[in-house]
């Protein structure tokens, strides 16, 4: 049984742009110096996140589909929030003819500055069915008014 797929010009024009961007700045060489195609990416995927808050707290949630907690770390820092990983790329089956690969493989660094009543000391994470949650609890303390100070 064939299988019609829509057409659709824009998305190939696009597709085609995207690779002659790709392959013109894949000759500068990265920090390291090698020329490798994709040199001048920070990582080599970014995960989604969402972030909400509630009156006990601040939730991030990252998308990390395919990964073990094993794989993924959160550190906080200086009033940072780290989230770094790697998703590792599956074994290539020789069987298998690929037509088109668009999920992305290797290590990844997201990087927040906390909000100034965010618990850095209180951060819990958990990770269950390929999403991660970083609770940030926040704190009763008072903010800071705002002062106006007359100039003498």
């Amino acid at each position: 049984m064939n299988t019609l797929i829509t057409w659709n010009q824009l998305r190939e024009m696009e597709e085609a742009r995207q690779n002659r961007f790709n392959r013109f700045l894949g000759g500068f060489p990265n920090r390291i110096g090698t020329g490798e195609t994709h040199s001048l990416t920070v990582a080599d995927w970014s995960p989604e996140v969402d972030i909400s808050q509630d009156n006990h707290e601040y939730l991030l949630k990252a998308d990390l589909p395919e990964m073990k907690k094993d794989d993924v770390r959160v550190t906080v820092e200086d009033g940072i929030l780290c989230v770094s990983g790697e998703r590792k790329s599956e074994k290539e089956d020789q069987k298998r003819k690929f037509h088109r690969i668009e999920r992305s493989f290797g290590n990844f660094r997201r990087s927040f500055t906390l909000p100034e009543d965010a618990d850095s000391t209180k951060v819990t994470a958990e990770f269950r069915d390929g999403v991660l949650k970083v609770h940030l609890p926040t704190t009763t303390k008072a903010k800071s008014k705002a002062l106006e100070v007359k100039v003498a």
